[in-house]
């Protein structure tokens, strides 16, 4: 495939994986204010809430990095989704 094909093929995927990161983010930020109001009625963090939202940190990253000619690896769910860049970390 030659770098013009790709560039303009990642026009496409741009436009479908902002679709998926636009959805995704008005989900995570609902997250967070429920992982707020969770910590603080019962005094401790949720490591899944934490997960899911480590997911989507992970999912923005790749993507920047590939629609920014970082790196050739398509995105999820062009690709697979990957390790998260950091694991959460539950420590106080």
């Amino acid at each position: 495939m030659t770098e013009r094909t790709e560039a303009l093929l990642r026009i496409l995927i741009g436009i479908i994986s902002g679709l998926i990161l636009g959805i995704w983010k008005v989900v995570v930020q609902v997250v967070v204010i429920l992982h707020w109001f969770y910590t603080i009625i019962t005094g401790k963090r949720s490591k899944a809430l934490a997960d899911f939202s480590n997911m989507w940190i992970t999912y923005v990253y790749n993507f920047l990095r590939y629609m920014t000619f970082a790196t050739n690896k398509r995105p999820f769910p062009f690709n697979d989704f990957g390790k998260d860049i950091e694991k959460v970390d539950m420590k106080k």
